[in-house]
């Protein structure tokens, strides 16, 4: 970051007041945003901290690095159960490779494109900092836990429904604990990196037609305009779209793999007939036509001739984990990182969206991510492990809630959740999300076994610390 005088600091507070005043931006402006928001982007809501070595951006990215949400991914499921086996990834060990990805993204565009880099305003930071912080809402048992919190808070709180997004940036705004002062709370980072985690960039609404996904609850309404400001309404950063092709990515990739090591794909049933995969890639993109169905088909076939023509030994045997096939995997992986890491392109000054991607690359990763939906998460086996799952989250909603009425605080509860109950607005559904969105899956079972009587633990054991 630039070290700009006193007046040019001035002049940045005068613009960030002036832009939260406005309606959203025209076309005209929509398309000079980069250059008036790159004044404003490094501003914080709450406190500008003493400066360090680092830039405003950089402190953003270890914040988030060093967080306890980020701490507690690693106990949070990406496909399977964590703790299951070493070989799945995990929440976390997800994010960090979305993350990596990320930075060596941003890292060559700055090369490669560097005048459309610099009138989008791409920084490396923000994108890993966005990177790393994309799941940090996810409750226990990832998108199975997410969906049975919806079903249940949708009709009781006051900010709609649970959404995995939305917990992100309400743990990012407000929950995040890093400062003795609560009137300044969450990790306080700047504008440009809140907004770079805006993957839906609106809010939960009541009024129309409800969205499946959004960002943001009513409840962290000034921290959702702070982030916004000078965009248009659910126009996306450069960051934030660039963060999910890097999530893409590393989920399709990295899943791949884990699922190889298993031996659960089937790649000999799949090269002999892939039309079920590519017709339910075609339902995932929205376009289920002939026309979308031919182009997947020729796709995949170019894919599938290229697999078998550098890897058919790693794919048609049994993995055993022979130094061969680990590095026959290791290969594989990083080809199709290296392909897909080049899929964006910036778009030039005047245009209406700053980034594109490359067309095949979109559906050679949208191929591979429905090999992992149809194979490994509709699995009889996932499914019953899936609904054990929801019976835990069911049963703990259900207690806290009974118990919380009224804004009270069950005594039973862990001491590191009770600063969370100040933070609910009087909200008793959004205080008991709150609270299981920051188990662990591990703490979740255990918390769930004493409440329930299933076993009755120790006393000298908190289960949560």
């Amino acid at each position: 970051m630039r070290t700009r005088n006193t007046a040019s600091r001035r002049s940045r507070k005068n613009l960030y007041t002036t832009r939260l005043d406005v309606k959203p931006a025209t076309r005209t402006s929509c398309r000079l945003r980069a250059r008036l928001h790159g004044d404003i982007r490094s501003d914080r809501r709450h406190k500008q901290t003493k400066g360090d070595q680092r830039t405003p951006f950089e402190k953003d990215r270890d914040r988030i690095l060093y967080s306890s949400a980020f701490q507690r991914l690693a106990g949070i499921t990406q496909i399977v159960r964590a703790g299951e086996a070493d070989v799945f990834h995990t929440r976390q060990q997800h994010s960090i490779k979305v993350a990596q990805i990320g930075r060596r993204l941003a890292q060559w565009l700055i090369r490669e494109q560097s005048a459309e880099a610099e009138h989008w305003g791409l920084s490396e930071e923000v994108l890993e900092a966005a990177c790393l912080a994309h799941d940090l809402g996810h409750p226990p048992f990832g998108h199975i836990g997410e969906k049975v919190l919806h079903e249940l808070v949708q009709d009781h709180g006051q900010s709609g429904g649970f959404e995995g997004n939305a917990q992100s940036f309400r743990i990012l705004t407000k929950l995040a604990v890093r400062l003795p002062d609560e009137s300044q709370p969450g990790l306080d980072l700047t504008r440009a990196t809140l907004n770079a985690t805006l993957k839906y960039p609106w809010m939960w609404a009541k009024t129309g037609k409800p969205s499946k996904k959004w960002s943001a609850y009513k409840s962290e309404k000034p921290d959702f305009e702070f982030a916004r400001a000078g965009f248009e309404d659910k126009q996306r950063s450069l960051e934030a779209d660039l963060m999910d092709w890097c999530d893409d990515v590393a989920y399709s990739v990295h899943d791949l793999e884990d699922f190889q090591r298993c031996n659960a794909i089937p790649w000999a049933n799949i090269f002999e007939d892939p039309s079920e995969v590519i017709s339910h890639a075609a339902q995932a993109q929205g376009k289920p036509n002939d026309a979308n169905r031919k182009r997947l088909t020729e796709v995949w076939e170019s894919l599938a001739d290229s697999l078998k023509g550098k890897f058919e030994s790693l794919l048609l045997s049994r993995y055993e984990g022979s130094r061969e096939q680990r590095e026959q995997l290791r290969r594989m992986t990083s080809e199709f990182i290296g392909t897909f890491i080049l899929a964006p392109r910036l778009r030039p000054e005047g245009s209406n969206q700053p980034m594109e991607i490359d067309p095949r690359s979109r559906d050679e990763v949208d191929l591979l991510k429905q090999i992992t939906r149809d194979y490994i998460i509709s699995s009889p086996t996932l499914a019953a492990q899936q609904r054990g799952q929801r019976e835990v989250i069911s049963k703990l909603y259900e207690i806290l809630k009974k118990e919380s009425k009224g804004g009270a605080t069950p005594g039973w509860l862990p001491v590191r959740l009770h600063y969370l109950r100040d933070l609910s607005e009087e909200d008793d559904a959004r205080f008991v999300c709150d609270c299981i969105a920051s188990l662990t899956e591990s703490e979740a079972v255990r918390l769930h076994a004493r409440l329930t009587g299933t076993t009755a633990g120790s006393v000298l054991d908190p289960i949560v610390r």
